[in-house]
């Protein structure tokens, strides 16, 4: 098999979907890799290192999309690039289809098979290849929230620790998953006053326990989430349901209970975002204000932090490229539950039922439309 790695045209976005060391794991196993020139370099990658790895480099995007049987990238593809997607092609990246009618129609279109890598599952109920780029996004929530905090950018003008006599920054987080958790190991490290929200008292228990008290947890309600607003300096959105839609945790008149300058961090908004303000942002312009409260909704959070973020996609990746790769994406995808549940798109076919109930499309599980 032929296999397509395009440069990241999203703006600002520097992650790569596939390493030089990946490339030379291809190619050991009897495939050929095709790069396109330039696509790692904002990842501090070479053509002369893709080469070493016995890929070929490409010219432009074009090559690549016409060239190769199935194109692996990082971001969902842009409407150009969905231009150059064929019938009998695979698509491996994410995808983000629920808040996404424009991609989702054009995908359809093409008769791509797409492959989400936010759906992807594992046998502990996880998701494997969200969980590095949550982990990642939710390192940089409490970081970029400080900046946002900084009263040049708008903010209340907090520093996120305080200092000896002044109380620290209170932060709210949204969700104890895999983002919460991260988000939380660093704004405690980072000195704040911490509370996480969460609707499973088990994972509750979890985070008391591995942050002995250094934070307080809460169950979430609509109650418990409107009386903490109104003393957080910052929130962090961190909810995700596999697939589908983010819930609007966070409603526009509740902004005017908040403290003037307050940060909204919604790392959620690659799903169409927890806070009803919430709207995509760039690395370029990351900050918004609505009402006197900043909003940072950079879609692409892991793109600030490009070659730690694409050699830690990479690692989750690796496997299931190389199967598809191998097997070819029907016998991978029927030989495994966990790959299957990424399907997404084929010859015209949507193949997640939760991007159907969000958009109003007809939908059939994977199982259905391998017939399995």
């Amino acid at each position: 098999m032929k296999i397509g790695c395009p440069t990241e045209v999203k703006p600002q976005e520097y992650r790569v979907g596939l390493t030089p060391d990946a490339a030379r794991e291809l190619v050991a196993h009897g495939h050929a890799v095709l790069v396109q020139e330039g696509a790692g370099t904002g990842a501090g990658f070479t053509d002369e290192a893709y080469r070493a790895a016995g890929a070929e480099i490409a010219p432009d995007a074009a090559a690549v999309f016409a060239g190769a049987d199935m194109i692996v990238k990082v971001k969902e593809p842009q409407s150009a690039e969905r231009a150059m997607l064929r019938a009998g092609q695979v698509l491996f990246t994410y995808l983000h289809l629920a808040p996404d009618p424009d991609q989702t129609r054009d995908l359809l279109g093409s008769g791509v098979t797409a492959i989400a890598y936010e759906t992807v599952t594992d046998r502990h109920g996880g998701l494997p290849l969200l969980a590095p780029m949550s982990e990642v996004a939710g390192r940089l929530a409490p970081q970029v929230g400080a900046s946002t905090l900084q009263k040049a950018n708008g903010g209340r003008g907090v520093l996120l620790g305080g200092v000896p006599g002044v109380r620290p920054a209170r932060v709210v987080i949204i969700g104890g998953g895999v983002v919460g958790t991260a988000a939380a190991r660093v704004a405690v490290g980072m000195g704040a006053n911490v509370t996480v929200l969460d609707r499973s008292v088990p994972r509750l228990s979890y985070l008391d326990d591995i942050f002995m008290g250094k934070l307080t947890t809460q169950y979430s309600s609509e109650a418990a989430i409107a009386d903490l607003l109104t003393t957080a300096d910052m929130v962090i959105g961190a909810v995700l349901i596999p697939g589908a839609a983010a819930p609007k945790l966070v409603r526009r008149d509740q902004l005017a209970t908040m403290l003037p300058g307050a940060a909204l961090v919604d790392v959620a908004i690659d799903q169409g975002g927890c806070f009803e303000t919430s709207r995509p942002t760039t690395h370029q312009d990351p900050i918004y204000e609505v009402d006197g409260i900043m909003h940072y909704c950079v879609a692409n959070m892991p793109g600030a932090v490009a070659r730690t973020a694409t050699q830690a996609l990479g690692n989750a990746t690796l496997p299931f490229v190389v199967a598809l790769a191998d097997k070819g994406w029907r016998q991978a995808a029927t030989d495994d539950a966990h790959l299957r549940a990424g399907l997404a798109t084929h010859e015209g076919r949507l193949a997640s039922p939760p991007v159907g109930d969000a958009l109003g499309l007809d939908a059939v599980t994977p199982e259905a439309l391998l017939g399995l």
